[in-house]
Order: structure tokens, then sequence, then C-alpha cells
């Protein structure tokens, strides 16, 4: 199997982690996205988004994360995603909830308007707008998160990390790159800390470190 991948991408991060974790037969081909190597037109017969990741396993190609995470971990023969109807419908709920309605709001309504050019408004006014929108639908979001979610268990399904922790935490960690405070929401400030804490979370977040901490220093300079 093969994946392709860039390790600043928040969509590509869970799956690196998640291998970082399991014993797997992938080879890990980078893709660099700031050189514009998913724009390049060998790349767009894999993947026709123009995005990472995408996972080649023979003559199968699959594309988004989720996805990917759940055929890995159906691989693996991973805890991390369970067996049973039931157990395995909570995590999906999880992953479906944080790829829609929060990563919606907290990406796109917050953090990339103040980080990429090209989803910021030119006018003064209406970013302003849409950045005070952004962190009211964010705390909603965040809210339902500590409050539901991780008000009563380590993590978001059950004691034990799932690939819905994977995702999740990595579309969370995107409010680093704004600085964002989550410690008016005191589990899931917990939860985060936990999963900063695996080992993987260090193996794979180097270069998106790097990357945090330049677009920190870009927002407070042009406060």
């Amino acid at each position: 199997m093969k994946l392709f991948a860039d390790p600043i991408s928040t969509t590509s991060r869970p799956i690196l982690m998640f291998l970082a974790e399991h014993r797997l037969p992938v080879e890990v081909i980078a893709v660099n996205l700031m050189d514009g190597a998913h724009m390049q037109p060998d790349y767009a017969l894999l993947n026709p988004n123009l995005a990472v990741p995408t996972l080649v396993d023979g003559d199968f190609v699959l594309t988004e994360s989720s996805a990917i995470l759940k055929y890995l971990a159906d691989e693996a023969g991973s805890d991390a995603y369970p067996r049973g109807a039931k157990v395995r419908a909570r995590v999906n709920q999880a992953m479906d909830w944080f790829n829609t309605g929060f990563y919606r709001d907290f990406g796109y309504g917050l953090v990339y308007p103040q980080t990429f050019a090209h989803c910021a408004f030119p006018n003064a006014t209406t970013q302003a707008d849409v950045i005070r929108r952004g962190h009211e639908r964010a705390d909603f979001w965040l809210g339902v998160l500590n409050d539901h979610w991780l008000a009563d268990t380590a993590h978001l399904c059950g004691p034990e990390a799932s690939i819905a922790d994977f995702l999740g935490a990595s579309y969370l960690s995107i409010g680093d790159w704004v600085g964002f405070d989550l410690e008016r929401h005191p589990n899931v400030a917990r939860w985060m800390r936990a999963m900063r804490s695996r080992p993987s979370w260090a193996a794979v977040h180097e270069a998106w470190n790097g990357l945090a901490a330049s677009f920190r220093s870009q927002i407070v300079q042009s406060a």
C-alpha cells in the first residue's frame, strides 16, 4: 500500500498518527502542498480532488481521511475501530460530527480566514464579522464536545482512543495556528492534552509545529 500525504495537512495527520501506532505495510509518499505537488497532472489521475491524503492498495484507490482511517483500521484489525454495529456506529458518528458542522465553522469560519489569503475577505469589516461569527460557532461546537462527547469519558467513544480521536484531535489542533484558547472547555483541554501526549503525536507533528508557529507570528504581527 502507498499513502500520499503531507504532514502539514490536517487531513493527513490522523492517518499518519494511526500508522505510527500500527504495523502496516504502507509506504508514505510525500506530497508537498506548499510546492503544489497535489496540483500536478499525474497526481490528479489518482485524486481528482487535488487534495491529500490518497491511499493506493494495488488497483484500489481511496480518498477522504475518514474513509482511509476506517479501511486501514480494518486492515490492521485495530481496536481503535471496534467491531460491533453499535460501538462502530458511535465511532462513525463522532467522525461525521467533526467532518461536518464542527470543521465547517472552526476551520473555514474561524481559523482559515486568519491564516490563508484565499479564505480571507478583502473588506476589513466583513473579515471582522466572519471571525466574530467563527468564534461564536466554535464556542457552540466546543460546548457540545465538552458537555456531551467528553463529559464523563476519557475519549470520544470510551476509555480508549479510537480513530475518531485521531481525526478529531487533528482537526481541533488547527486552533494552535491562531492561538485559540481551549481552557474555557476543560474536558476538551484535558482530552487534547492526552492526545498530544501520545508518542505518535510527536512523531508526526514536527513540520506541522513549525507551520503553526509561523502562522501565529504573522497574526500577532498583523494585529
